[in-house]
């Protein structure tokens, strides 16, 4: 299994879409915009969609899905329900940051702690991590020895906590219970910059 990661609208939000080598099937993880620079990857690969899965509410991760969903008829699934209110307000959320409008959005399905998103015979287990957004989650996969953790966790840093219903200790907490407990060669996909590890940020983080 292989993944590739394009930045995409103002804000360089990483969306990454994976894909099984042998079926050429692959999943989306936040699309966030440029749908047609989306769709130009995923032509130039030959790649075959399955799904959207998304790690929570916030327009720079989500204002393409319902557009790549609808192309490709294929479901969005995620984040956890918690992040409804995000996510009923992303017209609000497209206006007040500039980017191109967007409709309300609800998911195919949500998510929740323990559940496991499935592409072909690979597994990718959702833990719930919230402080970020309420309803934030990561997606960890065991094959790929990679965890895709939205804006919970970046390279030297945390995600933000001063958007409605962030809670910076609740976001410690997330990190500690949720992504400290992997191991150090974890690859840690963030929402937006670089790639780093989980041993790296649980070494030098300044916030821990």
């Amino acid at each position: 299994m292989q993944y590739i990661t394009i930045p995409v609208t103002a804000f360089e939000q990483n969306c990454s879409i994976v894909w099984n080598e042998a079926t050429q099937h692959c999943a989306l993880v936040d699309p966030g915009g440029d749908v047609p620079k989306l769709i130009r990857a995923i032509t130039e690969r030959n790649l075959i969609p399955q799904a959207v899965w998304l790690t929570h509410g916030h327009m720079d991760h989500v204002g393409g899905a319902r557009a790549i969903a609808d192309h490709y008829h294929i479901p969005i699934m995620g984040p956890q329900e918690d992040d409804a209110f995000w996510l009923d307000a992303l017209p609000i959320q497209a206006q007040r940051f500039g980017l191109p409008h967007a409709e309300a959005l609800k998911p195919d399905q949500w998510l929740k702690h323990g559940d496991t998103l499935k592409l072909d015979h690979y597994s990718f287990e959702v833990r719930h991590t919230p402080g970020h957004t309420p309803g934030h989650v990561v997606l960890y996969s065991s094959d790929l020895q990679t965890v895709f953790v939205g804006d919970v966790l970046f390279a030297g840093s945390i995600g933000r906590t001063d958007f409605p219903r962030g809670n910076h200790q609740q976001l410690l907490d997330s990190i500690r219970s949720q992504l400290f407990v992997l191991n150090d060669e974890i690859e840690v996909v963030p929402g937006h910059g670089p790639n780093t590890t989980i041993g790296h940020e649980r070494a030098y983080n300044p916030y821990f």
